[in-house]
């Protein structure tokens, strides 16, 4: 698993579509009954499907929507960075995403 995420996203101009952006998050997956659970911390979206990949791509599709909607609505900015994003020179770096295990007396 991956200790810490480094993701941008790239932002031609205030017009681009959010097919033209391209953002590289963290994604944790896991087993939880007959389904599987696809979540991405830094936006704080999850999906399900029937096997880990499935799970993943509907993930995928669940993500695209929200932004295509925050652009929409015209609160894309706002959401970024009330998500921890931060954005420099019309380049967008998403927030540093520690992933460990902690061991725990049960």
């Amino acid at each position: 698993m991956n200790s810490r995420a480094t993701s941008t996203l790239y932002k031609k101009s205030a017009y681009d579509t959010i097919k033209d952006m391209h953002l590289f998050l963290t994604t944790k997956t896991w087993k939880e009954g007959k389904h599987y659970i696809a979540y991405m911390p830094e936006l704080d979206v999850s999906s399900q499907g029937k096997t880990a990949a499935h799970a993943e791509e509907r993930l995928r599709e669940a993500v695209t929507a929200f932004l295509e909607e925050t652009k929409r609505t015209d609160t894309f900015d706002e959401v970024m960075r009330s998500a921890g994003f931060s954005k420099s020179r019309e380049r967008w770096k998403a927030p540093l995403i520690s992933l460990s295990s902690l061991e725990v007396p049960a």
